[in-house]
């Protein structure tokens, strides 16, 4: 067995970045940024107005000083001529500053008679004024690789990028293998049980920024595995689902290596999900996970997610850790690095009591994966634990 960290290793080795593609600006939220993004201009592209009030050239504001209005500038419609002593031009938000003005005075320091104002309040804590590259200048770059998001785009849509060049989504089929497997919607026999883990997966890999493709059920035979995954062969990286050990019945290593598949490593040292092995069939990335619930959602949690992050051009990095307080004791660990679910809560993380590897409820109410490294000693309530949010 090897540990969760050179699993992921491994797993990174096996994918690479997908090919690059344009795609509109209000489009490309979630995705990856594979090129560089360059301003065409400074933001703002002037000096601007930050309130409503008056632009003025004076160098001592003095209550009681009159000035005369000679102008308007508004936002999208600059006042073209030249703000000179003793003269003011009414300006508002977001307007272009006259030429020669070097403030804004606010207009609950003036009062206003006809084309006349007076100054009756000296306040003065800012010029108001925002200067031209504030937020960025020409030529200022975004740089990938960049998971994109709301803020990202904003940002984009100001340096006038209307197209942005992202990788694209990484097509992964989703395989389940079982006879006792039937698709939700159908009528299972008293032997069987609904196929839940491909669904779970799909989404999750959905919400990563994957195109997750479920094929039909594999039934528990060679030809029927190879059939699938042969079918599969122009993914960018195949899932199997069950079928993993080394049972009678797991069968899906042995189809595989029949059509070419290469194993690289069969076994982590995690629970759930120790029977995980993976390698390539042909050119194509293949991973073969348990088939109980939970341990297939804790892989695709730990492995999944950061090898679609990985094949969209980001860093091959491991799922962020936390750190929270345990809000009860917790007992000792065994061998394997053990991945619990949990939920945070105001005064702490609490682990479930039951960590059965078929329990999808106690998976469905949780928000988190406590993780307890190998051989940890009791974790007495207030102690420390890692985990990760799902």
């Amino acid at each position: 067995m090897i540990s969760v960290a050179e699993a992921l290793e491994h797993l990174f080795d096996l994918v690479v970045p997908t090919d690059i593609e344009t795609v509109p600006l209000d489009q490309a939220c979630g995705r990856v940024l594979a090129k560089s993004v360059a301003a065409h201009r400074d933001q703002p592209p002037f000096a601007a107005s930050t309130m409503d009030g008056y632009a003025v050239s004076e160098q001592v504001i003095s209550i009681g000083s009159e000035l005369k209005i000679i102008g308007e500038s508004a936002a999208g419609h600059r006042f073209n001529g030249t703000v000179h002593a003793g003269q003011a031009v009414r300006i508002f938000t977001g307007a272009p500053i006259p030429k020669n003005a070097n403030r804004v005075i606010i207009q609950e320091n003036v009062k206003r008679s006809g084309d006349k104002i007076i100054i009756h309040s000296d306040e003065y804590t800012s010029d108001y004024i925002r200067v031209s590259g504030a937020d960025f200048k020409s030529e200022d770059e975004v740089l990938p690789p960049k998971l994109l998001t709301a803020s990202d785009i904003a940002l984009l849509a100001a340096m006038n990028a209307p197209q942005l060049s992202v990788h694209k989504k990484p097509v992964i089929v989703l395989i389940s293998t079982g006879d006792e497997l039937v698709m939700p919607g159908q009528n299972p026999s008293e032997d069987q049980i609904i196929a839940s883990n491909t669904f779970g997966l799909a989404a999750l890999l959905r919400a990563s920024g994957a195109v997750p493709r479920i094929l039909p059920i594999a039934k528990d035979n060679r030809p029927s595995l190879q059939t699938a995954l042969q079918l599969a062969k122009d993914a960018d990286l195949i899932v199997t689902i069950g079928g993993a050990s080394v049972g009678d019945h797991d069968l899906v290593a042995k189809a595989a290596t029949d059509i070419g598949f290469k194993q690289d490593f069969y076994k982590v040292a995690m629970r759930p999900g120790k029977p995980l092995m993976a390698g390539r069939l042909g050119n194509v990335a293949m991973i073969g996970l348990p088939g109980n619930p939970l341990s297939a959602m804790v892989c695709g949690h730990i492995f999944l997610i950061p090898m679609v992050q990985a094949m969209q051009g980001l860093a091959p990095l491991q799922r962020q850790r936390f750190t929270a307080k345990l809000a009860h004791d917790l007992a000792e660990n065994g061998p394997r690095e053990h991945y619990m679910r949990a939920t945070l809560r105001a005064d702490g993380l609490h682990v479930e009591k039951r960590q059965d590897s078929a329990l999808l409820t106690v998976l469905s109410r949780s928000n988190a994966l406590a993780i307890r490294p190998p051989h940890a000693p009791f974790a007495a309530s207030g102690s420390s634990i890692e985990y990760i949010s799902i």
